[in-house]
């Protein structure tokens, strides 16, 4: 199966920062970009979100952390098994297996040039 092109092929941005207060005040501050607040459980997570709602979101890299800051696309595909399959049959690198959360499933890959992705399911309501 071949995912459907579009003109934005993204659903959603992960914004991996070592520096997270410095960060959001650039966007917000650069392109004007509203940044929303979200509790979940114990934490509070940052979201970078318009009139439709968020858009992105920041992830806090420990200092521990080896990975460089980065921004990191989502694209939605249809099954995130099949896709992670076909992705690792044209020579990506699985760097996170299935994942579930409360919106869908994720596999994040390195494409055969090692810039991150990740393949992202829609949970079916």
């Amino acid at each position: 199966m071949t995912e459907t092109q579009t003109d934005n092929p993204f659903v959603f941005f992960d914004l991996r920062t070592t520096d997270l207060g410095p960060t959001r005040a650039f966007y917000e501050a650069m392109f004007g970009w509203r940044v929303e607040e979200v509790r979940a459980g114990e934490q509070t997570l940052s979201f970078l979100a318009g009139e439709d709602g968020p858009w992105a979101g920041f992830t806090e890299l420990p200092e521990d952390d080896d990975r460089s800051p980065q921004w990191i696309p989502y694209v939605p595909v249809a099954d995130v098994d099949e896709a992670k399959t076909r992705a690792v049959n044209r020579g990506a690198s699985v760097v996170r297996d299935r994942t579930e959360l409360p919106q869908g499933s994720l596999v994040v890959v390195t494409d055969p040039g090692g810039a991150a992705l990740v393949l992202w399911q829609d949970r079916v309501a």
